[in-house]
C-alpha cells in the first residue's frame, strides 16, 4: 500500500471516481471529477484520506450512514454529488452503453427519483454477541450495520424499522445471517425471510404471536412459506389490484413504475393483440388489458398465477391469456409470435438474447424494451437493429437513488 495526491479524472460507472495512475486506473470511492486527493493506494483502488481540492459539484450527504468511513453504509455511492451532474451521470450510462454497440438513438432526458419514494428493500438481520444488528451491508464488506435512518426509502418502511426489527429478532435463535425482502403495500408491509432453518411449532407461535402485536404488517413469508397474513398485501397495478407471491417483483418505486408503464402504454397504442414477456405479475399486461388482448409469459409460477387471479377477478379488462415458461431456454417462436401486434419485454439483469434473436426475425411492427441494465439492454437492441427495427427512442429513468442503476425504456418499430 501507497500514499499519493490523484486528480480525479471521471466517474467510472460504479460511480467511484477514476484517477489515471502510472500503472492504469484507480478506482477512488467517494471521489469526484476534477478534485485533488490524497488516497492510500492498492492496487487500483484509491481510499480517501484527504480532499485537497474539492469539487463545485460536491453537497452534503442527507444521510448519516453514508461516506467513505468504515461503517457507512453499501448501498448509496452518489450521494454526495449535486443533482444536475448526478442526473447527466445516469443519463450517460445508457449512452454510453448504446454507443458502445454503435447505436445512436435519441435519448431523453433523465426521469428523476425523489427521497422517500422506495417502497421495497432488502435488509439483513444477525444476533451477535454483543447486540442485535438491523440493516443494510457496510460498504465493500458483508459486515451490518444498524440502520437508524434511509432517505432513499418510504416513510412506511422507515417508520416500521422497530417492528421489522422485532420480528426478525423473534426469528433468529443463533448467529446466522438473514435477509428481509420488505415491500411497502397497500394494506402494510409484506415481509419475506430467506436464511432460516425450518421452524420448530414452538417457535412458529412465539414469531405469530410478535406479528399479531405490531401494526402494518400484512404477511410475514419465511423461506417462501407464507407463516401469517394477517390481511392479503395488495399492490395497485394502473387501477388492478394484485397480491403478489412472497418476495415476488415489484418495482421498487411507484412513480418509477408509472413512468414506464405510460411510455409502454403509449407505444402500444392501439395495438389489439399484445405480447408481454418476462411478465411478473403483472405490472405491464394489467394495464394494458384495459384497450388490448394481452398474452402474459412469465417463468416463475407464483407470480403468473397472481397476475392470473388479479385479471379473472377484475372487470372491464379485455381476454388476459396467461402461459408459464422458462423464456431462457425456450423463446417464443417467430411462428408464434406472428399473431402479436405488439411485444412488450422487461427481463432480468441478463438481458433477453435468445429471445431477441426470434423477435428480431418476426414480423411484429411495435416493440416496447424495459431494462434494469444498459449493457444487456443495447446487447438486445442491436440485435433488434440488425434484424430490421428502429429505435425512435430511449428513456432513462431513476429507480434506485443515489447508486449506479439506472432503468430505460427503448421504443422500437419495424
Amino acid at each position: 500500500m501507497s500514499t499519493l495526491t490523484v486528480t480525479i479524472d471521471r466517474l467510472g460507472s460504479q460511480g467511484h471516481g477514476i484517477a489515471e495512475g502510472s500503472n492504469g486506473p484507480i478506482y477512488v470511492p467517494y471521489a469526484l471529477p476534477g478534485e485533488s486527493v490524497a488516497i492510500a493506494r492498492n492496487g487500483g483502488h484509491g481510499t480517501i484520506m484527504s480532499i485537497t481540492l474539492p469539487s463545485p459539484d460536491r453537497v452534503k450527504p442527507p444521510c448519516r450512514h453514508f461516506g467513505p468511513d468504515s461503517d457507512a453504509c453499501g448501498g448509496c455511492v452518489l450521494q454526495h454529488l449535486a443533482d444536475s451532474p448526478y442526473h447527466s451521470f445516469k443519463r450517460d450510462l445508457v449512452v454510453h452503453a448504446l454507443r458502445s454497440r454503435g447505436l445512436e438513438p435519441p435519448v431523453r432526458d433523465l426521469v428523476i427519483c425523489r427521497p422517500g419514494e422506495r417502497r421495497r428493500v432488502v435488509l439483513s438481520a444477525r444476533q451477535t454477541e454483543k447486540e442485535f444488528l438491523l440493516g443494510y451491508n457496510r460498504a465493500e464488506t458483508n459486515h451490518i450495520f444498524n440502520v437508524v435512518e434511509c432517505p432513499i426509502s418510504s416513510p412506511g418502511i422507515v417508520g416500521q424499522l422497530d417492528a421489522i426489527r422485532a420480528i426478525a429478532k423473534s426469528l433468529v435463535t443463533g448467529s446466522e445471517i438473514i435477509r428481509i425482502a420488505v415491500l411497502e403495500t397497500l394494506v402494510g408491509l409484506d415481509l419475506a425471510v430467506e436464511g432460516l432453518k425450518p421452524l420448530g411449532e414452538k417457535h412458529r407461535r412465539s414469531v405469530t404471536e410478535t406479528v399479531l402485536s405490531l401494526r402494518g404488517i400484512a404477511r410475514l413469508s419465511v423461506n417462501g412459506e407464507i407463516l401469517i397474513e394477517p390481511q392479503k398485501p395488495k399492490v395497485d397495478f394502473g387501477g388492478v389490484t394484485v397480491t403478489p407471491p412472497p418476495a415476488g417483483f415489484v418495482q421498487a418505486t411507484k412513480p418509477a413504475e408509472e413512468a414506464m408503464a405510460e411510455l409502454v402504454q403509449a407505444h402500444v397504442g392501439k395495438s389489439k393483440r399484445v405480447i408481454d414477456l418476462f411478465a411478473g405479475s403483472g405490472t405491464f399486461s394489467l394495464r394494458l388489458a384495459r384497450r388490448a388482448k394481452v398474452h402474459a409469459v412469465e417463468g416463475d409460477d407464483k407470480a403468473i398465477r397472481a397476475l392470473d387471479t388479479a385479471a379473472r377477478n377484475t372487470q372491464g379488462l379485455k381476454p388476459v391469456t396467461v402461459e408459464k415458461r422458462d423464456l431462457f431456454r425456450r423463446p417464443m417462436m417467430v411462428s408464434e409470435l406472428k399473431n402479436f401486434d405488439a411485444v412488450v419485454f422487461d427481463p432480468p439483469r441478463a438481458g433477453a438474447e435468445a429471445q431477441m434473436r426470434e423477435l428480431a426475425r418476426s414480423s411484429v411492427k411495435t416493440v416496447a424494451a424495459v431494462s434494469c441494465n444498459p449493457v444487456t439492454l443495447a446487447r438486445d437492441l442491436k440485435i433488434l437493429v440488425d434484424g430490421g427495427y428502429q429505435i425512435k427512442e430511449v428513456t432513462p429513468i431513476d429507480q434506485f437513488l443515489w447508486s449506479p442503476h439506472v432503468e430505460a425504456v427503448a421504443l422500437l418499430v419495424r
